[in-house]
């Protein structure tokens, strides 16, 4: 009953803010430095991951149908920087470094990691009001840039939770999360 009533709850939340986005809500200046600290919550989990999966388990998957860790490590955090070029900065990102290296080496996952939340988090850090509040058709979705940015720390937060299989079929407990 616990869990119904905070699913409730969470949901309750979040209609208010997606109705009102339709009808033109400008989100305040200041929800950007939230939008920050998810993407630095992001960085820290990913990197926890890496840093705890010995690195011989990288290419080793938690089901036949699953991408392996490195590739879903890799995706969470790509998915997140090519997606925000895409569609949210109209910028687009610096080339991605050679998959080859990041998927088999916990060092080169790491500057990978860091690569895409260092520019990722100064392109949303730079972004302005205006284009924040500019429209953009996400996937078939019209929503705002910056909630687009809300769509992305989503996708990543749920591709991160299914990496916690890897670490359960080696009897291992995954990092913690914290959003602080």
């Amino acid at each position: 009953m616990k869990r119904y009533l905070v699913g409730l709850a969470g949901l309750l939340i979040a209609l208010p803010a997606t109705a009102q986005n339709r009808s033109g809500y400008q989100m305040p200046e200041q929800y950007k430095d939230v939008q920050v600290r998810q993407l630095e919550a992001q960085r820290r989990l990913l990197i926890a991951m890496v840093d705890s999966m010995p690195e011989r388990l990288y290419r080793d998957k938690a089901t036949p149908a699953q991408r392996d860790f490195a590739q879903q490590v890799y995706h969470a955090a790509g998915a997140t920087y090519s997606l925000a070029g895409r569609f949210i900065l109209e910028a687009s990102p610096p080339t991605q470094p050679d998959t080859a290296s990041i998927l088999n080496s916990r060092q080169a996952m790491r500057d990978f990691l860091n690569h895409v939340y260092d520019w990722t988090s100064e392109q949303l850090r730079a972004q302005s009001a205006e284009a924040r509040h500019s429209n953009v058709s996400f996937f078939g979705n019209n929503m705002p840039r910056w909630q687009a940015w809300d769509e992305l720390h989503q996708h990543t937060i749920w591709t991160a939770g299914q990496i916690v299989a890897n670490f359960r079929k080696h009897g291992m407990a995954p990092p913690g999360f914290s959003f602080f």
